[in-house]
């Protein structure tokens, strides 16, 4: 399959979140994706998600399914925002991925609060060639 038969990656959120809908926004400025909200899933896509799917985030690509803290690091990567090198090295240490989840749940937790903050101004995009 050449890249030009792929797709752009899904990025799956909650749709009823005003925090969640932002960072989507803010992913789709400054990245490839191709937004979709949990109440626009289509059957197919929900059977790729994980059964606890409407707990976070999620990032569907050709062959993989990303979710929660991994999404938003696959998002962060694929945005240039940080260098995948960074989170090579992070992925080196034993505990990461633990500590990764934790601190998405952590954001996560305090969505409404973050919704609040964030509802104010719009997402800022970087210019693409």
């Amino acid at each position: 399959m050449s890249s030009a038969d792929r797709s752009a990656p899904r990025l799956v959120y909650d749709d009823d979140c005003g925090f969640c809908t932002w960072w989507a926004e803010w992913a789709v400025l400054n990245g490839e994706f191709e937004p979709r909200g949990f109440s626009e899933l289509s059957e197919t896509e929900r059977e790729r998600l994980p059964e606890d799917w409407e707990e976070c985030v999620h990032l569907l690509t050709d062959g993989t399914v990303y979710s929660c803290g991994a999404a938003t690091e696959e998002v962060l990567t694929r945005t240039d925002t940080v260098p995948p090198e960074i989170f090579d090295f992070l992925n080196g240490f034993a505990d990461y991925e633990q500590r990764r989840e934790d601190l998405y749940r952590t954001v996560a937790d305090r969505r409404d609060l973050l919704g609040k903050v964030v509802s104010a101004e719009p997402p800022v995009g970087r210019k693409r060639d």
